[in-house]
């Protein structure tokens, strides 16, 4: 049986919480493949909202068992917050939840080693959201990780005062001032991990593969967005793990030729948050609307976001990195008001006209060239049908299809599941 995918196409919170949240019922697996708490999925259904960071967004339905990944990396503390704040629903999280292994563990020292390394850069920096994401991708990749797995062994605490005595050093080697308690962290760390050891382990990519061998239908959930993946993104400005279909395959251990739909989810619109380019950034009335209207601040950090017209060069890109094979609008409804839009088709670059992302996308290289159409008034919160859309909102997806060459099967019209139209 094939993995489906759902990857988000641009900066990042384009809102694939709420879409898995939807598709769900379609699925017996939801299984996260990369990132960490570093991500914010935004669930709101029965006018309450849910903001997920580690666990997969299928969580709330009774028929799917989520997994994370080997791919993923995990902040004991913060799982055991997100724990917490489910407890109200009685959900069966020890049989709804499983853990990899091979996922990695965030340390206390990796975040204090995160806070360093951005402070040190001074206005070079990159944005971090300070979850320790990259040193401990970095312990991954030097081979001095910590697994879930490890936890299950003896010496494991000593392994860990192994890794914590080295972050230390590489602390201090910034020469920054960095204020913590280790202890006090560490309290808190091992206190977290007993409740994380309560859960249920797995092998899961041997857990992926039977699932498939017995025809369960399974949902790779992916976090943050292609254009801030660690290869394709707006390298340095991007996260420390694999965002496109790609880390669906390392990430959950699913070999490529079982890779059935992948959904690319994207806003009608583009945002990014923290620093990096950004071509079709506005620092104008329209680009301070869609901020108010979006309501864009971080689910996460709390950021606001940088907001501005849809990037079809850089959607474009996207789709053809991942082979997405069908479109998800968000936040369509945002746009209503908007007598005309924007949506930038090519970039003049250097002087010249291109339709492809090139390797430089700061302000210097490129211009942004735009198409403008027809906006629409309606408010589209209360629609429940296509056959309710504007003419200038189907002009609006038209186009984009046939720029983008895939269809677009959904469209969202505001931020409760109920709000999604199956086109």
């Amino acid at each position: 049986m094939a993995v489906d995918l759902l990857l988000g196409l641009q900066w990042g919170d384009e809102g694939k919480g709420k879409i898995v949240d939807v598709l769900t019922k379609d699925y017996d697996i939801i299984a996260r493949f990369q990132g960490g708490p570093n991500a914010g999925h935004t669930l709101e259904f029965d006018g309450i909202k849910h903001v997920l960071h580690t666990i997969p967004s299928g969580i709330f339905h009774d028929n799917a068992v989520n997994v994370v990944g080997n791919g993923i990396v995990i902040d004991p503390v913060i799982f055991q917050k997100e724990l917490e704040n489910l407890e109200k629903f009685n959900l069966d999280i020890k049989s709804k939840l499983l853990i990899s292994r091979k996922a990695h563990l965030i340390l206390p020292t990796h975040r204090l080693l995160d806070a360093a390394s951005e402070a040190s850069k001074g206005k070079a920096k990159i944005g971090s959201t300070l979850k320790g994401i990259g040193p401990t991708y970095m312990d991954k990749t030097g081979r001095n990780g910590i697994r879930v797995g490890d936890l299950e062994l003896e010496d494991w605490k000593d392994k860990y005062r192994t890794l914590a005595d080295k972050h230390e050093a590489m602390i201090n080697f910034h020469d920054v001032s960095i204020q913590y308690n280790l202890a006090e962290l560490e309290a808190e760390f091992f206190a977290a991990v007993k409740v994380l050891k309560s859960l249920t382990f797995i092998d899961s990519e041997e857990y992926i593969h039977q699932a498939q061998e017995n025809k369960k239908t399974i949902l790779a959930e992916g976090a943050q967005g292609s254009l801030l993946d660690i290869d394709f993104g707006t390298y340095p400005f991007v996260t420390s793990s694999n965002t496109t279909a790609a880390g669906a395959c390392t990430g959950l251990g699913v070999a490529p030729n079982k890779i059935g739909d992948v959904y690319g989810i994207f806003k009608a619109y583009t945002t990014r948050v923290g620093s990096g380019p950004f071509p079709t950034e506005l620092f104008d009335e329209d680009g301070e609307t869609m901020g108010r209207v979006g309501n864009e601040f971080g689910a996460t950090t709390g950021r606001k976001r940088r907001c501005g017209w849809l990037d079809l060069v850089a959607l474009r890109y996207a789709v053809q990195v991942s082979g997405v094979t069908q479109l998800i609008m968000m936040k369509a409804d945002v746009l209503s008001g908007f007598k005309k839009l924007k949506i930038c088709t090519a970039y003049n670059y250097r002087g010249e006209t291109i339709k492809h992302l090139p390797y430089n996308i700061e302000a210097e290289n490129v211009t942004p060239i735009y198409t403008e159409i027809d906006g629409w008034d309606k408010d589209l919160t209360k629609i429940n049908s296509k056959d309710d859309f504007p003419a200038a909102l189907n002009g609006y997806i038209d186009f984009l299809e046939k720029e983008l060459n895939v269809p677009i099967t959904v469209v969202s019209v505001g931020p409760d599941r109920t709000q999604t139209i199956n086109r």
